[in-house]
């Protein structure tokens, strides 16, 4: 009997750190194990053994920021039965999409010596806006154990089982004192994805938002009560809505809604 065909799984970069790509390599003991059920075919920053498609699983970080990006992404999704978005980067265009908001030009002739060789879009945005997504892993960088849940799962063909839970989950879980609470902070952990393990708070630190938001999140609500409880200015709210997810939908609302806000 021939062996059965081990899934076929390539990590792509885009604009991005590589953090995400990192967490995968942090899986140490547990990657042994995964490689036992996938054939990483194509991962550039863990091997030169680099095999074209097509891919069973396609893991891609980073955001579009050039017009060579945006025609990459669309053969990798043609060469991919699954795609997969990992970090705040891939899934809502991370800090880089701050350039969005700011005259790229003028940044472009600050930072590089010979401007004119620089060749990228207007905006960076995340890869849901250039192909069609199967599924989106939040985190900056992503957490290792959601990223292996959500591998094995598409390997035996079922859903995920990544919580749609907030970061005040974590927090109650490990008996943090909220932050919003007690010193009056500025945190967005109730309308933020869980999976860094209420990181920020267990320092006694607000959450900045940085795993995007989480399903139906009402951030409106949350930056209304920022608002009107703790006086944050319409710029506050506005800056604190384009952090590390300012592509996420109901972050980029909200920093639309304040930044256009009369009330100053």
């Amino acid at each position: 009997m021939a062996a059965r065909r081990k899934p076929r799984l390539g990590v792509f970069k885009f604009a991005s750190c590589d953090g995400c790509q990192l967490s995968l390599l942090d899986c140490e003991d547990e990657l042994l194990g995964l490689v036992e059920h996938i054939e990483v075919a194509y991962f550039p920053e863990a091997s030169r053994n680099m095999q074209p498609g097509p891919y069973d699983i396609s893991l891609v970080e980073g955001s579009v920021t050039t017009k060579h990006d945006a025609e990459r992404i669309r053969r990798i999704r043609a060469n991919s039965s699954v795609l997969v978005t990992i970090g705040a980067c891939a899934t809502a265009g991370g800090i880089q999409a701050l350039k969005n908001y700011a005259d790229k030009d003028a940044y472009v002739s600050q930072v590089y010596a010979n401007p004119a060789y620089i060749s990228t879009l207007e905006t960076s945005t995340p890869i849901s806006s250039h192909v069609e997504v199967d599924y989106e892993l939040h985190g900056c960088p992503i957490d290792k154990h959601q990223l292996l849940e959500v591998v094995l799962a598409f390997v035996q063909g079922r859903r995920p089982s990544v919580p749609n839970e907030s970061v005040c989950m974590d927090c109650k879980r490990r008996g943090y004192v909220c932050v919003m609470v007690s010193r009056g902070d500025a945190c967005l952990g109730p309308v933020t994805h869980a999976g860094c393990g209420a990181l920020c708070p267990s320092f006694s630190r607000a959450c900045f938002g940085c795993f995007g938001e989480r399903e139906s999140a009402n951030s409106k609500s949350l930056y209304g009560f920022l608002h009107e409880k703790q006086d944050r200015t319409p710029e506050e709210l506005a800056r604190q809505a384009r952090t590390f997810v300012p592509e996420s939908a109901s972050f980029k609302a909200e920093a639309e809604r304040w930044s256009d806000s009369d009330d100053r």
